[in-house]
């Protein structure tokens, strides 16, 4: 069993990745500075023998002895990325050198939550490893999407440079349990708006897609990537099923049995047309590939929201809606 470190730890996939390698037997530290992480995430966990709870900014140093490193660590959303996009940009540029500096003192290797966004608005359908994207850098959303790609290039030049052991994975739309209520992604806004009777907010038509994969499946290609041998280039995780996000609403109106109705508004900047993993990779390299259909993914996720808006016994008004996650 090996020690490992998990920064991000307390967001909505880190804690679940925390989980499931502590069910492996491992010895877990889960670095976080709550900014976008919620405590609650791992409360069911904080006791747990082989786990360590640290509070810390990963723009900082720090000093750790582990053989691992899961660096997912970043604001995911645009609500989140976008209300200090500076920040944003010292968290992917500082952050990931920071965690390369640390893997290559102790000889950790180190993975990178990198996302689909690298690919911008693709013009390739669907979105494979070589392509290099179609990136507004001056954007609103660039503080990530550059930042991402930026951070992907670190890991090859400290893989380059200095031999250290590095995995790439480029994370498609996620959904799940622990999940922010108001985070702005098209899944929690939607079940939110749902659950609450207000009308579900769809941008231009609804005929932009999406990929959603379970945040179990992505989990076991997260830990699968690590654990492959010598593989050093990026690897799309994800959901290649697509979506029309006016079809999710629909879908989730009826599971719900919600009154809520469509409404339609403009399309925000820089919004992909079309999003969706090639993922041939990941399925010779890991031999993975998702298996928990979008229809049973949100009949797992719902009764989450609805507990969680019942504790919170008041209305909660969603977050903007950000098609791009």
């Amino acid at each position: 069993m090996a020690v490992i470190l998990v920064t991000g730890g307390a967001g909505f996939i880190g804690s679940h990745l925390v989980e499931y390698l502590l069910e492996q037997g491992h010895e877990v530290l889960s670095l976080d500075n709550y900014f976008t992480g919620c405590k609650a995430n791992l409360r069911h966990l904080q006791e747990h023998a082989r786990l360590e709870l640290i509070r810390h900014d990963i723009v900082s140093p720090i000093m750790l002895e582990v053989e691992q490193i899961y660096h997912l660590a970043c604001p995911a959303s645009p609500v989140h990325y976008q209300y200090n996009p500076v920040k944003t940009i010292k968290t992917n540029v500082m952050g990931t050198l920071n965690m390369l500096g640390l893997a290559k003192r102790v000889k950790a290797r180190i993975l990178l939550a990198s996302t689909s966004e690298v690919y911008g608005d693709p013009l390739m359908h669907p979105q494979k490893e070589d392509y290099w994207g179609n990136v507004n850098c001056l954007g609103l959303r660039s503080c990530y999407d550059e930042g991402k790609r930026v951070a992907e290039t670190l890991m090859m030049d400290y893989h380059r440079q200095n031999g250290v052991d590095i995995r790439i994975a480029r994370i498609f739309n996620t959904y799940g349990p622990r999940m922010a209520l108001n985070d702005g992604r098209v899944i929690s806004n939607f079940i939110v708006q749902a659950l609450t009777g207000q009308d579900i907010t769809v941008y231009g038509e609804g005929r932009q897609t999406r990929s959603f994969c379970y945040v179990s499946d992505l989990v076991e290609g997260l830990v699968r990537l690590m654990n492959c041998p010598d593989f050093h280039e990026p690897v799309n995780l994800g959901n290649p099923e697509e979506y029309p996000i006016v079809d999710l609403a629909r879908k989730i109106i009826a599971l719900t049995h919600s009154p809520s109705r469509l409404v339609f508004g403009p399309l925000p900047p820089d919004d992909p047309a079309q999003r969706q993993p090639d993922i041939s990779r990941a399925r010779n390299l890991l031999q993975w590939q998702p298996t928990v259909p979008l229809e049973e993914g949100l009949k797992n996720t719902i009764p989450y929201f609805m507990k969680i808006l019942g504790e919170l016994k008041r209305t909660v008004v969603a977050g903007p809606f950000a098609p791009g996650l």
